[in-house]
């Protein structure tokens, strides 16, 4: 597995586009074996949704990783998939995408990612939309 280092810099490990050094070190991950378990699906059909923007993936330590936030009981997390296609469709490089799902935003006291697992998800959907377009 080949891997390049550089902060803020959208890499590919093979060809998986990854995000580097986006990720704050407290944010819990799972590796594409997990991710792939966790959704029911091959690796090859999760590198899929990660080509082709339907899921966005970092690498931490030269590992490509998913934050376990976009994921939910039974798969992935309500809104993920189309909040990231809003996002990257709005403008947002995928890094952006990254860095703004996972910094806290101050009125809500979460981070928009984690928001999705709440009452305000909705809320977090509103503001990328705004954001974006």
């Amino acid at each position: 597995m080949e891997a390049a280092r550089g902060r803020g810099r959208v890499i590919g490990v093979g060809s998986l586009p990854l995000s580097i050094d986006i990720l704050p070190a407290d944010v819990p991950v799972l590796d594409l074996d997990e991710a792939a378990a966790r959704l029911g699906v091959s690796g090859n059909r999760l590198r899929t949704l990660i080509r082709d923007h339907n899921l966005l993936a970092a690498s931490r330590d030269g590992i490509p990783v998913i934050p376990e936030a976009f994921f939910g009981e039974r798969g992935l997390a309500k809104h993920v998939e189309g909040l990231v296609t809003m996002l990257l469709d709005g403008g947002y490089t995928r890094d952006e995408a990254m860095q703004w799902l996972f910094t806290e935003q101050e009125d809500l006291g979460l981070r928009p990612a984690d928001a999705l697992h709440t009452h305000s998800a909705r809320e977090v959907i509103r503001r990328a939309h705004a954001q974006a377009f």
